[in-house]
Order: structure tokens, then sequence, then C-alpha cells
């Protein structure tokens, strides 16, 4: 059989055709009916429908499907649509290559974290996390383009149907939707790819309420003094004083004190302005007991040099059994405050400015603000918890940590 040949393919040609090609050259069996459809055969006896054609002024070759996974009829409609877009101006084998270079969502990931994530959120190592836990595991070896609405409504069921998971499910999905935007805004998808999560049902969520109460206090404060590490007990201690978030607790350097005013100054809050609190005569206390490393800016200092610490929730939950409140969250510490400042009679604008909470409206309202109803109420917050707690009452008089040094 020639290399080439141009007569009308029938299936019963397709199945006795072979390669008779020498050192790899091009063989393929022409189809009379359709110009420049064709079937291809490798030496390795595999068979492949093309279509050539020309477009721009350069001659172009586009493989349709391989023989036995498509039909001779599908082959032969797939290579009119091809001929067809042609004729219109197009070039389908120059789409068909910039569609094999869409990434796998792993690898995009990958990218998203480096351009967006890293750079522009706070809190990137969550959207980190996320990836590694359920995205990766779930689609990570997909080409992008390759994930359905169906896909993502799985994997939401399926982190949502575990106890307590209805949150985080949420957030995941909404992860999934930031990367597809940015996949859609960076070339990398077609402009008219509509993005899976759209129209996707979330969970309902119920916010918590959970704080912790005045007679839960005292065993909670016994076990936070019961912990070995000097930091790891003023960290929770500060966040029973002042309510700061986590990362904002953790990240406080010293330059950042200023005992004079007493206050520590953030110049890179969640609210994405300069924040200031006030530190109650406790709070200030605790900052000046508390030793310095060398060459460390950091208040509380990491086990790695020159860095922070990063994660306190193993003591956590170490904490909280021991106290037995172990359905409080390390987040509830925050809401504490605020339910205290609120039980004591204090605005809400002033525990929104305390715990550095805000709205476009609220941050109006704010700036017309002075600091000292914010002290005062930090000041008698922090007076009324060493009262419960069975410390001396005069704030700044005596401080806990300082009472119980453990290293």
């Amino acid at each position: 059989m020639p290399k080439s040949s141009s007569e009308k393919l029938t299936k019963k040609k397709i199945d006795a055709g072979y390669y008779s090609g020498k050192e790899k050259q091009f063989c393929a069996l022409w189809d009379s009916a359709i110009s420049g459809f064709g079937l291809r055969i490798f030496p390795t006896g595999r068979k492949a429908f093309i279509v050539k054609y020309r477009a721009l002024g350069r001659q172009r070759m586009q493989t349709i499907g391989t023989y036995g996974k498509m039909t001779l009829d599908e082959a032969r409609r797939r290579a009119r649509e091809i001929l067809v877009e042609v004729q219109k101006g197009g070039d389908p084998a120059t789409e068909q290559s910039k569609s094999n270079q869409i990434p796998t969502f792993s690898k995009f990931a990958d990218s998203y974290l480096d351009r967006h994530a890293r750079p522009h959120k706070k809190t990137w190592r969550t959207d980190e996390a996320r990836i590694r836990k359920y995205l990766k595991p779930e689609w990570g070896t997909r080409r992008l383009d390759s994930i359905m609405k169906a896909d993502v409504i799985t994997l939401h069921q399926k982190i949502g149907s575990k106890q307590n998971h209805k949150y985080e499910a949420n957030r995941v999905l909404a992860l999934v939707s930031k990367i597809f935007e940015c996949a859609i805004e960076w070339g990398i998808l077609p402009e008219e790819t509509v993005n899976p999560t759209k129209r996707v049902k979330t969970y309902r969520e119920i916010g918590r309420d959970r704080w912790v109460k005045t007679d839960e206090m005292p065993r909670l404060v016994e076990a936070i003094d019961a912990e070995p590490n000097v930091y790891i007990r003023a960290a929770f201690w500060l966040y029973l004083f002042t309510g700061m978030r986590k990362r904002e607790l953790l990240g406080v350097r010293w330059e950042w004190v200023d005992t004079m005013e007493k206050e520590v100054r953030l110049p890179d809050s969640k609210a994405n302005r300069i924040h200031y609190i006030p530190l109650s005569g406790p709070a200030l206390a605790i900052l000046n007991g508390l030793p310095r490393l060398e060459g460390n800016p950091y208040v509380f200092p990491g086990r790695n040099e020159y860095q922070s610490l990063v994660n306190v929730d193993k003591a956590w939950r170490r904490i909280r059994r021991t106290a037995d409140v172990e359905d409080v969250h390390l987040h509830d510490l925050r809401r504490t405050v605020g339910s205290w400042m609120a039980q004591s009679g204090n605005s809400l604008l002033v525990i929104q400015k305390a715990l550095n909470q805000t709205t476009d409206h609220a941050t109006r309202v704010y700036a017309r603000m002075s600091e000292d109803p914010v002290r005062k109420a930090l000041e008698e917050h922090g007076r009324r918890l060493l009262e419960v707690v069975g410390k001396v009452g005069n704030a700044g008089e005596v401080v806990p940590i300082l009472l119980n040094p453990k290293g």
C-alpha cells in the first residue's frame, strides 16, 4: 500500500490499512469525498483522523481523534466543522494549541498562591492549607478547564457533610471561586468561561455566640498560668485583656509598643488602616515583665531565630481541656472581651473600635471618636477580669503572669 493514497474512506478500508512508510515517514489515507480529511497511520499501528488546511498563508494539520474512540462519521462531521471555521478566517489548530497549554489545577493553584494570595492576602496561609487539604487531592492532576459545576457541588457537599464543617465548606467554595476568577482575569481560561462556582448554594451559617462565662474564667486562667512557656502565658493573657486577633497579637513587634502612650500601634491590621490599641494597666504590666530576646524584634518570639510565634493552637487545646471549656474556640477569647465589655454597659461603637471591627459606615463614625472611651472601657474590663479570677483588683498593681513565673 502506498504511503499516501486518495479514495473515499470506508470502515473496511480503514480496518485494512497499515503503516507502509520507512524510518517513521508520514503515512496517511486521504478521503476523496472531503478535501483535506484523512486517516494517519503510525508505525505502532495506531490510527488517527486528521484534517489539513491552509490558514493565514500557512499549511496546518490538526488531529481530530483516534480511530476506535471516534467513528468515521463523527470524524467527517468534525472535519467539516473545522473547514467551515477556516473559511470564516479562523485557525482551529492554533486554538487547539492554546487549549493544550491550559495547566492542571495543581499547577495553577500554585500560581494563584504566588501571584495573588501571598502578595495581597494576609490570610494566604489559610488558602494554602485549604488547597493542600481539599483541592489538590480532589482535582490536582486534572486540567483547570475540566473542573465543572458538578465537581464543585460534590466537593462542597463532601466537606459540609462532616460535623461542624459547613462553615469550612463555604470558605473552600469561596476560595475555588477566586481561583477561577484569577484564571479568567489572567487569560489562562477564555473570557467567556463560566466560573463553575456560580450559583452553587452555600450552607446556612449560624453565628457563634460562645464566650467565656464568669464562672469559667477562674478555671481558664489557672490553666493558662500552668503553661510552662512565659510567652504562651503572656499571649493568652493579652488575648483576654485586649481582644486582639491572633495574627495581630502574635505578630506584634517591640517597636510598635509605646509604653509612654500606653498603646500598641498596628500598622497593618485586617481593616487596612493603622489601629491603635490602648493598653490597660494589667496588659502593660505583662508586656513590661516579658523578657526580650536579643536580635528578635517580636514580643512573642518563635522557635526560629528572628521569627514570631506562629501558632498557639496546640497550647490552647491543652488549656481548654484542663479548664473544662473544650467547646471554647481560640477566637472566642476575642468575643469574650466584647461580651464582657457589653455587659459592663459599654456602647456598641466603643466595643467595635476596641476590637477593630468596622464597616464603611462605622469607620466614618469612629473617625470622630477619641481614644478615651476605648481606653476607659479596656481599663474597666481588665479590672473586672482580675476581680473575677481572684487576683488583686487594682488594675496594674499585680499581674497574674508575674505572680507565677514558669519559664
